[in-house]
């Protein structure tokens, strides 16, 4: 289980670092799938702000992860659960797509908590 707990994680951290990286240089055709009804043209500072954010989140796990171990990293993942979970509320609150925010910003929560959970019990 220990093993299927850090390749999960380290997908994840992948992942969430892969998103910084398109925010950071494909902003416009990333953002339009982020789920809300109107994106932005041209240069924008939250696009950067977003990436950003996403590069330290993936970075923060694999810290954990690595000089931590996986309770350390169960804890920051279970953490930042809240970055799909604030993405899908604000997406809802702005009547963006509901399909999006349930189907990409919820169903990541979900993923993060579950993968999580096995961190915290290895």
């Amino acid at each position: 289980m220990l093993v299927t707990a850090y390749v999960l994680t380290a997908l994840l951290a992948l992942g969430i670092f892969y998103i910084g990286l398109l925010y950071l240089f494909a902003p416009e055709k990333n953002a339009a799938g982020f789920g809300f009804t109107t994106v932005p043209a041209g240069p924008n500072p939250l696009y950067t702000i977003k990436g950003v954010r996403d590069l330290g989140l993936g970075l923060v796990l694999v810290v954990a992860l690595l000089a931590g171990g996986p309770h350390i990293a169960g804890w920051v993942l279970l953490a930042e659960v809240f970055m799909p979970l604030g993405d899908l509320t604000a997406i809802l609150l702005h009547k963006g797509k509901k399909a999006i925010a349930f189907g990409v910003h919820g169903a990541t929560a979900v993923v993060m908590a579950v993968v999580s959970v096995l961190l915290l019990l290895v």
